[in-house]
């Protein structure tokens, strides 16, 4: 298939290479000069001008925000008929029926399919991919969809991948933020938190954010970046909306939200979501 990546971010590039390595064509869209010129590194054409998008076959969208999206679709004022876009952001329910409602009053064909797995399982095309509209369209995309992870068939409606990915982002949220918490919490009883986060990640309080992250929460400001923390207080505020949109009570999340704003008060919005644990320092 001819396909055309738009966001060629820290995710959105490993991805737009499996794409490519699968036997599928890639031109890739990105406004950064630096985000052009590492997929150019990587063999990807890159363009700043989203027209590059207009003859392919399938447009995946990996923006950061609902924003971004939004003013995407707004610039597109002349697509192919037919054409499918996969919408693989995270941006919540609302943002991405709004957008789908626009794209499909233009002809063209909407999956919602947002991902978790981070960087590291981009990389390596072990992503999980929460997919969800029209079964034909998921159908019609899955070829290049399977060459980044594992797609989950989640409903026949644009938004059930979102709504999905929200609840995974409220614990993604949480964990993180327990964990950091954890581990400062050794460290005040005098522990080594490197010796208890080996002794317990693996146990019952263990989880997938602890072993992630926690290595990274040992080792300083200046860890190397797979998620920014500014991309946490976007995605748990997206939690909280959807939550609040749907009336449903998340203290937790609101508490872990909170964490990730002062760490990005503090300065800390672009280092790895792992230094949320120095808003306890």
């Amino acid at each position: 298939m001819n396909v055309a990546f738009i966001g060629l971010g820290a995710i959105g590039l490993p991805m737009a290479r499996q794409i490519q390595q699968a036997g599928h064509s890639v031109v890739g869209i990105e406004l950064s000069e630096a985000g052009r010129a590492a997929a150019q590194a990587q063999g990807i054409e890159a363009s700043a001008d989203w027209r590059t998008a207009i003859d392919a076959d399938v447009v995946v969208v990996m923006v950061a925000t609902p924003a971004q999206l939004e003013s995407l679709v707004n610039q597109c004022d002349a697509l192919k008929p037919g054409q499918h876009w996969v919408i693989m952001s995270t941006v919540g329910p609302a943002s991405v029926r709004e957008q789908a409602l626009r794209l499909q009053g233009k002809g063209v064909h909407v999956v919602d399919a947002p991902v978790t797995g981070g960087v590291a399982r981009a990389q390596t095309g072990s992503l999980l991919i929460f997919a969800s509209g029209a079964p034909s369209a998921i159908d019609h995309v899955q070829p290049v969809l399977g060459s980044m992870g594992t797609v989950k068939a989640c409903g026949a409606d644009v938004g059930d991948g979102q709504a999905i990915k929200v609840v995974n982002q409220h614990l993604c949220s949480v964990h993180l933020v327990a964990a950091a918490e954890a581990l400062n919490l050794a460290r005040a009883l005098g522990l080594d938190p490197a010796q208890v986060l080996d002794l317990v990640q693996h146990g019952a309080g263990g989880s997938w954010m602890l072993s992630d992250r926690g290595p990274r929460m040992l080792e300083g400001t200046d860890t190397r970046v797979t998620s920014m923390v500014d991309i946490f207080v976007k995605d748990s505020g997206l939690v909280a909306a959807a939550a609040q949109d749907c009336a449903a009570a998340v203290p937790l999340l609101e508490v872990a939200h909170a964490r990730f704003c002062t760490a990005s008060e503090a300065g800390l919005g672009k280092r790895d979501d792992s230094r949320v644990i120095e808003t306890w320092q």
